[in-house]
Order: structure tokens, then C-alpha cells, then sequence
């Protein structure tokens, strides 16, 4: 079986308060995701880590983390905040990919990236393209593609209880879904924006509300995280 996280940021203490994940300490989050993934991926099966495993801790305790996981086979695309993990010392840690990433299973193409994109390869024919990065909470991020025919999907922990999601668990996502895989990143807006645009007003509500300091103007208008 084959497996998709992303954003674990092992280590990181600020990541439980703006995601709003169930932990009183990090200790606790690092334990609890790692019997998460060990609880879902077997040693024979395949996780792919779509970038921030780790975040802020020394590459030497990241890498005793990712010993704790059970599988063998783990693949990483790297993210934003992870290490060099092709340098003396953490060569063979993890099997490190190209940022953009190709997978095919079954006559089924996936595009793996650490970010979100809004255009990838054979979009138009039914590619999937996973991602993390944007530290989504609950399913509203991932219906709101749903419900504009769009293959994206945020594979991240807090997208998905806190655990990996199979290849399965994706294709069951956007099975029967009219149109997927169709819509290009000019006809974004559903034919009906209204749900679509209170589901987009209430995830930058809550975006707001967790982390008002990242979204401060300057002067130059609101910005997006950098997570």
C-alpha cells in the first residue's frame, strides 16, 4: 500500500497553537504522530512525506525521529524547513526526490510537490496533484477542489486526523466527482461561487484569526503565511 503526509514539523512547539493540534507539549505531538503513521504504514508499504518533517530541531534528532517509523521505504519531497538530507552524515535517512514528482500506479498519474499548484502535467486528463504546505484543517480545503472538479488535495496531517491518507482514500475522494480533472486554473470560480466563496472567505477567516501577525499589510496588502 502506498501512503501520502506532509507536515508533520516534528519538534516545531508553535505549530500546536496555529493548527489547533491536540497536544499539551511537543514530546507528546512527536510520540502521538509517530504511532499515527506506524499505526497506518507498514513496514513493507510506502509513505511519501510531501515536505516539513521537521522543523527547528537538529538534523541528528529529526533523523532519530524518522528511525522510530516503522516502514522502509519512506520517500521525502523536500519542503520549506527541511534539512539537507543529502549531506555527510543523514545520506540514506530518507530517499529524497525531486521538489516536483511523478508517480504512477495503475494507469492513475499523481504530481507530488511540497506546494500547492495550480497547473501541473496532464492536469486536463485526470492527474492528481498532491501537496502539503498550507496546514489545512478539517476537509473544507480539500471539498472546496472537490466541489470544483479540481484533482488537488492537501495530503498534510491536519488535513487528514493527524495521520498519513493511502492512495486509496485519494482515488475514493474524487471518485464519480462530474468533471474532475477538467477544470484549469482560468475557470476557477464554480459555476456556483457561492458555496465555493464561503468556504474560501471562512478558511482566510480562520487563517486571520490563528495568525494575524503573518497576514500584517506593511503597507503592501495582506500576505499569505509562509509556513
Amino acid at each position: 500500500m502506498i501512503y501520502f503526509t506532509s507536515d508533520t514539523h516534528f519538534g516545531h512547539e508553535n505549530v500546536i497553537r496555529f493548527t489547533g493540534r491536540p497536544y499539551g507539549t511537543v514530546a507528546q505531538m512527536n510520540h502521538a504522530l509517530v504511532a499515527n503513521i506506524n499505526a497506518r504504514v507498514q513496514p513493507r508499504d510506502e509513505l511519501y512525506i510531501l515536505g516539513d518533517f521537521s522543523f527547528r530541531i537538529t538534523a541528528e534528532d529529526a533523523k532519530a525521529i524518522r528511525e522510530q517509523i516503522r516502514c522502509e521505504r519512506v520517500h521525502l519531497i523536500p519542503g520549506n524547513h527541511d534539512k539537507d538530507w543529502g549531506s555527510k552524515g543523514l545520506a540514506g535517512t530518507f530517499d529524497v526526490m525531486p521538489p516536483v514528482s511523478r508517480l504512477k500506479v495503475n494507469g492513475h498519474k499523481y504530481i507530488l510537490s511540497h506546494y500547492p499548484l495550480v497547473d501541473w502535467e496532464a492536469m486536463e486528463r485526470g492527474s492528481m496533484m498532491l501537496h502539503g504546505h498550507i496546514h489545512s484543517r478539517g476537509s473544507d480545503y480539500n471539498e472546496l477542489n472537490r466541489m470544483q472538479g479540481i484533482y488537488r488535495y492537501d495530503v498534510g496531517v491536519d488535513a487528514n486526523g493527524l495521520r498519513p491518507v493511502s492512495i486509496e482514500e485519494v482515488d475514493a475522494w474524487f471518485a464519480g466527482v462530474e468533471n474532475a480533472g477538467i477544470a484549469r486554473w482560468q475557470s476557477w470560480v464554480a459555476p456556483n461561487p457561492g458555496p465555493a466563496r464561503d468556504i474560501a472567505r471562512s478558511l482566510l477567516a480562520d487563517e486571520l484569526e490563528r495568525e494575524p501577525d503573518r497576514h500584517s499589510a506593511n503597507g503592501k496588502g495582506a500576505a499569505w503565511p509562509s509556513l
